[in-house]
């Protein structure tokens, strides 16, 4: 009887402590809400506002007017939604020969990969700049698509995914009906490693979305640009800065990055439960 009180208990707490988590994890979403439904005299006034107000519209109308939101986010679906399709492509399919192939080099292209991966982005952005100017793609989306189309972090995650989840027998299988590299990589892999796959294309999708620095560098032209450089140009605007129409960007910005997150998410929840069946 005690021991049942004292699981009831730390089951208690655990959920205590969840649920403060959560509630600390919603408040910056919160507090977004708040600030794009008010206007920047109300913002800054005291007691601050704790509920929503009536000037969301208002701030809307002032956006749409400042800046090419929709089709800055027409932009930014085109890059994030084009580099997120190649990187699962490419990183799974690199993955799946790291992880279940022998060849001559492996060890050292993985170490030589693992190396590129430690580099951070800043110190690529020269070379990078100089590279893109050269194939005469600086000012066009190609260049901001291009680089990011394949990476190591995404090799590398689906590399010790796949060591775990593709069994050998299974590939073996697969040889002995006659399936090519080709057949097994598509029919035999991709199938076994989609919560791998959902979890790579929500963070690489999330990663182009939010990418602020390379756009402003690439993007010469100011009518071409990502939704997050057209953002960065609401600060100031005549002078001030609107922060009730800066947050009702930011929080319109947000409404894809949810849908892409919600999608992947319940396919990673969908398959770790038909795996948990199986």
């Amino acid at each position: 009887m005690a021991s049942l009180k004292g699981s009831r208990r730390r089951g208690a707490g655990l959920h205590l402590v969840l649920i403060a988590g959560l509630l600390l994890s919603v408040l910056p979403f919160y507090w977004a809400v708040i600030m794009s439904t008010h206007s920047s005299t109300e913002i800054f006034s005291y007691p601050p506002k704790l509920l929503p107000g009536s000037h969301f519209l208002e701030n809307a109308h002032h956006l749409f007017d400042n800046v090419d939101f929709f089709g800055s986010m027409a932009n930014s679906l085109l890059v994030a939604g084009s580099v997120t399709v190649l990187v699962l492509f490419f990183d799974s399919l690199a993955a799946f020969v790291f992880a279940k192939f022998r060849f001559p080099g492996r060890r050292v292209l993985f170490a030589l990969m693992m190396a590129i991966f430690m580099v951070p982005a800043q110190l690529q952005a020269i070379p990078q700049f100089v590279i893109m100017a050269k194939l005469g793609w600086i000012g066009s989306m190609t260049a901001l698509i291009v680089p990011a189309a394949a990476n190591a972090f995404g090799i590398f995650w689906m590399r010790q995914y796949m060591k775990s989840a593709i069994h050998d027998e299974l590939l073996d299988a697969s040889k002995l009906d006659g399936a090519g590299f080709l057949r097994q990589y598509w029919h035999v892999a991709l199938p076994v490693v989609r919560p791998g796959l959902a979890f790579l294309g929500i963070f690489t999708f999330m990663g182009q979305w939010n990418d602020y620095a390379w756009p402003l560098i690439a993007l010469t032209n100011p009518d071409n640009v990502t939704l997050q450089v057209a953002l960065s140009q609401l600060n100031g605007v005549h002078g001030t800065t609107d922060y009730g129409m800066v947050m009702t960007g930011a929080l319109l910005a947000l409404v894809p990055l949810l849908i892409v997150f919600a999608i992947g998410a319940r396919q990673i929840i969908a398959d770790l439960g038909k795996g948990a069946i199986r």
